[in-house]
């Protein structure tokens, strides 16, 4: 397999899709040429160039930092066609017309590149049928690449290969999106809709009929069929508001024209209500309402029965809600069966139809039973897909209730359920050695590409051979917080810390184990990483912080608060390489252990933040300390050695303001890692890429900084400067009196206490200084309340 390298691409069309393909290329560095038809009037490039502006202001940000807009150009194609001749990569993102993607094929082609892919953003039309209009030459460098919205957030992207498209193409472009833009691929088959959207689609129309016939609101089945079903929060009508009443339609009306021998080919219609409220205008999210509306500060749901808008507030009835909460799926399942209730019994319609569904359609959408399953988990944000929850359900006693609910007429489809699901002793589709194929009949184990090797503990389906973190590798050290443990197989001579407590918080018996861990590592091995699946620490435990505040312990607190800065002191000068591995939240401690490793390694979707002020604290595990060093280094490569200020301006008002950066692009530029710092794009591969950083940082003979001393500090004129700002804040009802009290202790810490501006101080001066401070925060009411307050609703409080 020859290697893809991408040194530019091209995005043909910048409407939603493929102005945010071109944002996230270009978050992965790759410069991209971004086309469009030519504006009818003034600059050419106006429809792109109005494209690129919008991306500043979507939400969530389709860009991981202001700065990666500069690597897409605009161009149109009047003027621009001859610079496709210089891009490794061409991804189509046009309107789903067969003769506008064939008309545009005829332009492009005479321009492409000798070795170019060429893919499709179709969302369902023949990838097959589209190849016809490419010349004969091209065809086996043409493939479809689906990427689902928004395509930075969406793990999944689904490959299409054509008759005609060579297998080392496919497996190249896997690779490539697989690491460079981490995604989770799927190869689908030339089918209208192809997987995922094959199977969600269904099971948002099975919704909507047993909707209505159970007799049940929108907000009802959303109340339903959201988190504790194991689907996203958005639920189903919801969701359906977010991506677009208009888009839903469209994508049904594919599937009722291009499956006319679909057995379900009955349902692929739009109720009327949904055609009406289209007809209207109101097609959800984008045009502020559809099924859902805001009125004022309430959230209106359309009662079909009223013909009007009624308060949103569906709940699950108490029976239904009990079997919901019961552990064992198969006895949840045999309870929904058995239960009368309307919303139990839509519950297991649901299921029924989409297992129903699933099976029949298995051989002629997806190669196996996994590859459909991760599509559900990774394109429609499933927990698990529709044959994993079968098979959890207890197999053979589901399939014979879903064969006796289609004899008795109650399932949408007469069609039976394909052989292989009946067959005596099947306890599933997911086994040890692979997944089930309809296809081949047969089991078919995972991709061999080499750039899964990279992935160590990749994301597995239920049933599936695999190991876990917990389970693996050989234990080194271990207490109730943290384990030290080692792989092997990768590298017997690089440790990794995972946390064990829940959502990674850090307690004492955390600090305890971190500074033990290292210890062991700095004598018997080369180099460690922090490492465990997301998220990577929420911060202290505020639970523990809460208790010793209600009884008075401050001096317990205290202490506390220095182990934890000695924690973090101790990652930083560890005398082996310490890799911090980081995706997901890391907030507040959780930062500060990250500010202190040797080096990080960060999945593109970090989301790191000093967010104490949020409680009415201020960063005290080392998190001033060091931006008060920071601040020094920044300030003697400046113009001006030893002039602080300018370099704490922004940090002040990210701590005050408890900023989180919303991208591991972000948390560079907030200054919470360097510019010297890993980004990946896959989560996977952190642990190994970790790995391998340590060893590279140990061969080259890593030793630890040295101890920051004769450190400049802004001092008394700092403090004061930040004064004036919070005074004025303060007077214009801006912020409270506490807030106040908490911004001005922020000040103090970073400007290294109530010195003379310019004093020289040392590290140990600057984290006695906001320890100081952050006890004195604890033992207010206020900042106490805050603490009540958050740990009883989730919520900052504003006192």
């Amino acid at each position: 397999m020859n290697k893809l390298i991408v040194r530019k691409a091209a995005v043909l069309g910048a409407g939603v899709m493929g102005a945010q393909i071109a944002a996230h290329l270009a978050n992965a560095d790759v410069p991209v040429v971004l086309f469009d038809l030519p504006a009818k009037e003034g600059d050419k490039n106006g429809v792109v160039k109005k494209a690129l502006d919008g991306l500043k202001k979507l939400d969530p940000a389709p860009l991981s930092g202001k700065a990666k807009l500069k690597y897409i150009d605009a161009a149109n194609y009047d003027e621009h066609l001859p610079l496709l001749a210089e891009c490794d990569l061409v991804i189509e993102a046009i309107a789903e017309r067969m003769d506008w993607k064939n008309d545009l094929y005829a332009k492009i082609a005479p321009h492409l590149k000798g070795d170019a892919i060429i893919a499709s953003n179709t969302s369902g039309l023949s990838m097959n049928a589209l190849a016809q209009g490419l010349p004969e030459n091209v065809r086996p460098r043409f493939c479809g690449i689906h990427f689902f919205n928004p395509p930075r957030y969406m793990h999944l992207v689904e490959i299409i290969g054509t008759q005609s498209t060579d297998a080392s193409t496919l497996d190249a472009l896997e690779t490539w999106l697989t690491s460079r833009l981490g995604k989770g691929v799927v190869r689908a088959l030339d089918t209208p809709n192809f997987v995922a959207n094959r199977i969600g689609v269904f099971s948002i129309l099975a919704v909507m009929h047993h909707t209505q016939a159970c007799g049940l609101g929108f907000d009802e089945v959303d109340a339903l069929t959201g988190p504790r079903i194991g689907r996203p929060k958005s639920a189903t009508y919801r969701t359906a508001d977010v991506v677009g009443l208009d888009t839903l339609a469209h994508v049904v009306n594919t599937m009722q024209s291009t499956l006319p021998n679909d057995p379900w080919h009955a349902y692929f219609t739009n109720p009327a209500w949904l055609q009406a409220l289209i007809a209207k205008g109101a097609l959800g999210q984008k045009t502020r309402g559809g099924i859902y509306r805001k009125q004022g500060k309430e959230i209106q749901v359309l009662d079909l029965a009223a013909q009007d808008y009624r308060k949103s507030g569906g709940e699950i009835a108490d029976e239904v809600a009990a079997i919901l909460k019961i552990k064992s799926p198969a006895e949840k399942f045999a309870a929904l069966r058995a239960s009368a209730h309307p919303q139990a019994q839509f519950l297991w319609a649901i299921f029924r139809d989409i297992f129903h569904y699933a099976a029949v359609q298995l051989e002629s959408v997806a190669d196996n039973a996994r590859d459909l399953d991760l599509a559900m988990r990774w394109g429609f944000g499933w927990t698990q897909g529709p044959f994993e929850t079968w098979q959890a359900a207890g197999w053979a006693d589901t399939a014979q209730a879903i064969a006796a609910d289609i004899a008795a007429g109650k399932a949408m489809s007469a069609t039976p359920l394909p052989a292989w699901a009946l067959e005596a002793g099947r306890t599933g589709v997911h086994t040890a050695q692979g997944s089930y194929s309809a296809s081949r009949n047969a089991y078919v184990a995972r991709s061999t590409l080499p750039v899964y090797q990279r992935q160590l503990f990749p994301e597995r389906v239920l049933g599936e051979a695999a190991a876990t973190p917990e389970k693996s590798g050989e234990t080194l050290y271990e207490n109730d917080g943290v384990r030290l443990w080692k792989l092997a197989a990768v590298d017997a001579k690089i440790g990794i810390i995972s946390i064990k407590s829940k959502m990674h918080t850090i307690g004492n018996e955390v600090l305890d184990g971190v500074i033990a861990a290292v210890r062991q590592a700095e004598t018997t091995l080369d180099g460690v990483v922090i490492w465990h699946e997301a998220p990577f620490a929420v911060g202290a435990n505020l639970q523990q912080v809460g208790e010793a505040c209600a009884a008075g312990q401050f001096d317990l607190l205290e202490a506390t608060v220095e182990k934890f800065q000695r924690a973090s002191q101790t990652l930083k000068y560890a005398q082996v390489p310490v890799v911090a591995a980081v995706q997901g939240l890391a907030l507040g401690g959780g930062c500060e252990f990250v500010m202190h490793a040797g080096k990080r390694v960060m999945a593109l979707e970090s989301y790191v933040g000093l967010v104490e002020a949020g409680v009415g604290l201020i960063p005290a595990g080392g998190g001033c300390k060091e931006f008060a060093v920071r601040a020094a280094d920044w300030a003697a490569q400046s113009a001006t050695p030893g002039e602080v200020f300018n370099f704490l301006q922004q940090v002040f008002q990210t701590i005050a303001m408890a900023k989180v950066a919303k991208s591991a692009q972000e948390v560079i530029d907030f200054g919470f890692a360097r510019p010297s710092d890993t980004i990946l794009f896959n989560a996977h591969e952190l642990l190994y890429v970790a790995i391998r950083e340590a060893r590279a940082m140990a061969e080259a003979g890593y030793a630890p900084p040295p101890l920051a001393r004769a450190i400049p500090v802004a001092g008394k004129n700092g403090i004061a400067t930040f004064e004036m700002m919070l005074v004025n804040m303060k007077e214009g009802g801006m912020i409270s009196a506490h807030d106040y009290k908490v911004a001005r202790s922020a000040a103090v810490a970073l400007c290294g206490g109530e010195v003379e501006t310019g004093s020289l101080v040392d590290e140990e001066w600057l984290i006695t200084v906001e320890r100081q401070l952050f006890v004195e925060l604890l033992k207010t009411p206020e900042t106490q309340a805050r603490i009540k307050h958050m740990l009883e609703t989730g919520k900052p409080l504003r006192n």
